[in-house]
Protein backbone atom coordinates (compact mmCIF):
# COMPACT_ATOMS: atom_id res chain seq x y z
CA UNK A 1 0.00 0.00 0.00
CA UNK A 2 2.41 2.46 0.90
CA UNK A 3 4.34 1.67 -2.60
CA UNK A 4 1.11 2.99 -4.22
CA UNK A 5 1.40 5.97 -1.72
CA UNK A 6 4.47 7.17 -2.74
CA UNK A 7 3.26 6.43 -6.54
CA UNK A 8 0.90 8.79 -6.00
CA UNK A 9 3.13 11.41 -4.05
CA UNK A 10 5.65 11.25 -7.28
CA UNK A 11 2.32 12.25 -9.84
CA UNK A 12 1.97 14.82 -7.50
CA UNK A 13 4.91 16.60 -7.52
CA UNK A 14 5.53 16.65 -11.50
CA UNK A 15 2.04 17.70 -11.82
CA UNK A 16 2.47 20.84 -9.83
CA UNK A 17 5.77 21.39 -11.01
CA UNK A 18 3.78 22.10 -14.10
CA UNK A 19 1.17 23.91 -12.90
CA UNK A 20 3.53 26.14 -10.83
CA UNK A 21 5.06 26.66 -14.07
CA UNK A 22 1.86 27.42 -16.25
CA UNK A 23 0.40 29.78 -13.50
CA UNK A 24 3.63 31.97 -13.96
CA UNK A 25 3.04 32.64 -17.92
CA UNK A 26 -0.41 32.93 -17.86
CA UNK A 27 -0.41 36.89 -16.96
CA UNK A 28 2.05 37.44 -19.85
CA UNK A 29 -0.49 35.88 -22.40
CA UNK A 30 -3.93 37.33 -23.77
CA UNK A 31 -6.17 35.86 -26.44
CA UNK A 32 -7.14 32.61 -27.39
CA UNK A 33 -3.47 31.34 -26.51
CA UNK A 34 -4.06 32.37 -22.22
CA UNK A 35 -7.91 30.37 -22.53
CA UNK A 36 -6.09 27.50 -23.85
CA UNK A 37 -3.56 27.42 -21.20
CA UNK A 38 -5.99 28.56 -18.32
CA UNK A 39 -8.24 25.62 -19.42
CA UNK A 40 -5.25 23.27 -19.64
CA UNK A 41 -4.00 24.15 -15.79
CA UNK A 42 -7.19 23.47 -14.66
CA UNK A 43 -7.63 20.29 -15.80
CA UNK A 44 -4.41 19.52 -14.31
CA UNK A 45 -5.77 20.70 -11.29
CA UNK A 46 -8.69 18.14 -11.62
CA UNK A 47 -6.32 15.48 -12.04
CA UNK A 48 -4.24 16.72 -9.14
CA UNK A 49 -7.92 16.25 -7.20
CA UNK A 50 -8.27 12.95 -8.22
CA UNK A 51 -4.55 12.28 -6.80
CA UNK A 52 -5.17 13.26 -3.36
CA UNK A 53 -8.53 11.25 -3.38
CA UNK A 54 -6.43 8.47 -3.95
CA UNK A 55 -3.88 9.26 -1.28
CA UNK A 56 -6.90 9.44 0.93
CA UNK A 57 -8.19 5.94 0.08
CA UNK A 58 -4.44 4.34 0.48
CA UNK A 59 -4.40 5.70 3.71
CA UNK A 60 -7.52 3.46 4.73
CA UNK A 61 -5.94 0.67 3.90
CA UNK A 62 -2.37 1.49 5.68
CA UNK A 63 -2.17 -0.14 9.20
CA UNK A 64 -3.56 2.56 11.97
CA UNK A 65 -0.24 2.70 13.47
CA UNK A 66 1.21 3.82 10.33
CA UNK A 67 -1.35 6.65 9.18
CA UNK A 68 -0.53 9.17 11.34
CA UNK A 69 2.94 9.83 8.97
CA UNK A 70 0.62 9.76 6.14
CA UNK A 71 -1.59 11.82 6.87
CA UNK A 72 0.63 14.63 8.05
CA UNK A 73 2.23 14.29 4.32
CA UNK A 74 -1.43 14.87 2.95
CA UNK A 75 -2.29 17.49 4.89
CA UNK A 76 0.72 19.53 3.29
CA UNK A 77 -0.19 18.45 0.17
CA UNK A 78 -3.80 19.69 0.12
CA UNK A 79 -2.28 22.76 1.75
CA UNK A 80 0.02 23.04 -1.57
CA UNK A 81 -2.86 22.15 -3.63
CA UNK A 82 -5.02 25.26 -2.12
CA UNK A 83 -1.86 27.54 -2.90
CA UNK A 84 -1.81 26.54 -6.38
CA UNK A 85 -5.32 27.00 -6.68
CA UNK A 86 -5.41 30.69 -5.19
CA UNK A 87 -2.60 30.91 -7.48
CA UNK A 88 -4.27 29.88 -10.49
CA UNK A 89 -7.12 32.31 -9.73
CA UNK A 90 -5.18 35.72 -9.33
CA UNK A 91 -3.26 34.49 -12.49
CA UNK A 92 -6.21 34.50 -14.82
CA UNK A 93 -7.44 37.76 -14.08
CA UNK A 94 -3.86 39.52 -13.78
CA UNK A 95 -1.48 41.16 -16.73
CA UNK A 96 1.74 41.75 -17.61
CA UNK A 97 2.94 45.28 -18.55
CA UNK A 98 3.37 44.26 -22.11
CA UNK A 99 -0.33 43.05 -22.35
CA UNK A 100 -2.19 45.97 -20.31
CA UNK A 101 -0.02 48.06 -22.58
CA UNK A 102 -1.31 45.80 -25.56
CA UNK A 103 -5.04 46.06 -24.52
CA UNK A 104 -4.94 49.51 -23.34
CA UNK A 105 -2.64 51.40 -26.33
CA UNK A 106 -0.11 53.91 -25.36
CA UNK A 107 -2.29 55.66 -22.95
CA UNK A 108 -2.36 53.21 -19.96
CA UNK A 109 -3.31 55.94 -17.13
CA UNK A 110 -5.99 56.97 -18.85
CA UNK A 111 -7.80 53.54 -18.95
CA UNK A 112 -6.71 52.49 -15.94
CA UNK A 113 -10.16 52.87 -14.31
CA UNK A 114 -11.36 50.45 -17.00
CA UNK A 115 -8.89 48.00 -16.37
CA UNK A 116 -9.82 47.66 -12.59
CA UNK A 117 -13.64 47.64 -13.75
CA UNK A 118 -12.22 44.84 -15.87
CA UNK A 119 -10.73 43.38 -13.25
CA UNK A 120 -13.82 43.38 -11.17
CA UNK A 121 -16.21 41.90 -14.03
CA UNK A 122 -13.28 38.81 -14.55
CA UNK A 123 -13.24 38.16 -10.71
CA UNK A 124 -16.48 37.91 -10.22
CA UNK A 125 -17.03 35.82 -13.40
CA UNK A 126 -14.31 33.76 -12.15
CA UNK A 127 -16.25 33.19 -8.66
CA UNK A 128 -19.49 32.48 -10.55
CA UNK A 129 -17.51 29.66 -12.78
CA UNK A 130 -15.81 28.43 -9.15
CA UNK A 131 -19.62 28.39 -7.30
CA UNK A 132 -20.84 26.63 -10.67
CA UNK A 133 -18.61 24.14 -10.48
CA UNK A 134 -18.78 23.67 -6.84
CA UNK A 135 -22.10 22.75 -7.50
CA UNK A 136 -21.77 20.66 -10.09
CA UNK A 137 -19.30 18.36 -8.12
CA UNK A 138 -22.17 18.59 -5.55
CA UNK A 139 -24.92 17.52 -7.68
CA UNK A 140 -22.84 14.90 -9.04
CA UNK A 141 -22.14 13.38 -5.26
CA UNK A 142 -25.80 13.44 -4.40
CA UNK A 143 -27.10 11.57 -7.55
CA UNK A 144 -24.03 9.01 -6.61
CA UNK A 145 -25.55 8.66 -3.21
CA UNK A 146 -29.21 8.72 -5.02
CA UNK A 147 -28.22 5.72 -7.15
CA UNK A 148 -26.49 4.00 -4.33
CA UNK A 149 -29.37 4.43 -2.23
CA UNK A 150 -31.79 3.14 -4.59
CA UNK A 151 -29.63 -0.02 -5.40
CA UNK A 152 -29.85 -0.46 -1.31
CA UNK A 153 -33.23 -0.02 -1.36
CA UNK A 154 -33.88 -2.50 -4.12
CA UNK A 155 -31.67 -4.99 -2.35
CA UNK A 156 -34.04 -4.31 1.10
CA UNK A 157 -37.11 -4.85 -1.19
CA UNK A 158 -35.73 -7.88 -2.87
CA UNK A 159 -34.67 -9.13 0.91
CA UNK A 160 -38.21 -8.72 2.37
CA UNK A 161 -39.98 -10.27 -0.69
CA UNK A 162 -37.70 -13.43 0.24
CA UNK A 163 -38.79 -13.10 4.03
CA UNK A 164 -42.01 -12.31 2.84
CA UNK A 165 -42.33 -15.79 0.82
CA UNK A 166 -40.35 -17.83 3.90
CA UNK A 167 -43.03 -16.08 6.31
CA UNK A 168 -45.67 -17.66 4.08
CA UNK A 169 -44.12 -21.01 3.57
CA UNK A 170 -43.77 -21.18 7.41
CA UNK A 171 -47.49 -20.48 7.50
CA UNK A 172 -48.94 -22.89 5.25
CA UNK A 173 -46.71 -25.60 7.01
CA UNK A 174 -48.23 -24.52 10.26
CA UNK A 175 -51.19 -24.45 9.23
CA UNK A 176 -50.92 -28.23 7.51
CA UNK A 177 -49.49 -29.17 10.85
CA UNK A 178 -52.75 -28.07 12.70
CA UNK A 179 -55.27 -30.31 10.58
CA UNK A 180 -52.84 -32.69 11.32
CA UNK A 181 -52.92 -32.16 14.73
CA UNK A 182 -56.77 -32.15 14.60
CA UNK A 183 -57.01 -35.30 13.02
CA UNK A 184 -54.18 -36.98 15.19
CA UNK A 185 -56.34 -35.42 18.14
CA UNK A 186 -59.85 -36.94 16.99
CA UNK A 187 -58.17 -40.47 15.77
CA UNK A 188 -56.92 -40.08 20.06
CA UNK A 189 -60.30 -39.57 21.35
CA UNK A 190 -62.06 -42.36 19.35
CA UNK A 191 -59.22 -45.07 20.49
CA UNK A 192 -59.56 -43.94 24.05
CA UNK A 193 -62.88 -44.12 24.25
CA UNK A 194 -63.02 -47.24 23.16
CA UNK A 195 -60.02 -48.04 25.74
CA UNK A 196 -62.91 -47.30 27.79
CA UNK A 197 -65.49 -49.35 26.29
CA UNK A 198 -63.23 -51.86 26.82
CA UNK A 199 -61.90 -51.45 30.38
CA UNK A 200 -65.98 -51.05 31.69
CA UNK A 201 -66.62 -54.52 29.70
CA UNK A 202 -63.86 -55.75 31.24
CA UNK A 203 -64.85 -54.60 34.50
CA UNK A 204 -68.30 -56.10 34.66
CA UNK A 205 -67.45 -59.47 33.75
CA UNK A 206 -64.67 -59.33 36.18
CA UNK A 207 -67.25 -58.86 38.95
CA UNK A 208 -69.83 -61.52 37.82
CA UNK A 209 -67.48 -63.79 37.47
CA UNK A 210 -66.48 -63.07 41.19
CA UNK A 211 -69.92 -62.85 42.74
CA UNK A 212 -71.23 -66.28 40.71
CA UNK A 213 -67.63 -68.08 41.38
CA UNK A 214 -67.96 -69.10 45.11
CA UNK A 215 -71.33 -70.93 44.49
CA UNK A 216 -69.96 -72.61 41.36
CA UNK A 217 -67.07 -74.14 43.22
CA UNK A 218 -69.16 -75.12 46.35
CA UNK A 219 -72.29 -77.10 45.31
CA UNK A 220 -71.51 -80.77 44.20
CA UNK A 221 -74.29 -83.29 43.18
CA UNK A 222 -72.92 -86.03 46.00
CA UNK A 223 -73.40 -83.20 48.85
CA UNK A 224 -76.66 -83.22 50.67
CA UNK A 225 -78.48 -80.11 50.66
CA UNK A 226 -76.90 -78.67 47.89
CA UNK A 227 -80.13 -79.44 45.79
CA UNK A 228 -82.31 -77.91 48.37
CA UNK A 229 -79.76 -74.81 47.86
CA UNK A 230 -80.30 -75.01 44.12
CA UNK A 231 -84.33 -75.08 44.96
CA UNK A 232 -84.05 -72.45 46.31
CA UNK A 233 -82.03 -71.11 44.06
CA UNK A 234 -84.28 -72.33 41.48
CA UNK A 235 -87.10 -70.95 43.08
CA UNK A 236 -86.87 -67.71 44.95
CA UNK A 237 -89.91 -67.65 46.81
CA UNK A 238 -88.90 -70.43 48.70
CA UNK A 239 -89.67 -74.48 49.03
CA UNK A 240 -92.55 -75.83 47.16
CA UNK A 241 -94.43 -77.96 49.50
CA UNK A 242 -96.75 -80.98 48.78
CA UNK A 243 -100.37 -80.83 48.41
CA UNK A 244 -102.39 -82.16 51.36
CA UNK A 245 -104.60 -84.93 50.25
CA UNK A 246 -108.76 -84.32 50.35
CA UNK A 247 -111.22 -85.86 52.85
CA UNK A 248 -113.86 -87.71 50.96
Amino acid sequence: MSSDFEAYEQDFGTLTAEITNKIGRIPKLAGEEKTQLVLNVDKQLEEVRELLEQMDLEIREIPIQSRGMYNSRLKSYKQEMEKLEKDFKRSRIAYSDEVRNELLGDDGSSSESQLIKLREERAHLLDNTERLERSSRRLEAGYQIAVETEQVGQEILSNLHSDREKIQRSRDRLRETDANLGKSSRILTGMLRRVLDWTVEVREAWLFSVMTGPLTHSCSPSVSGCGAARGLSAHPQGPVRAASPKAD
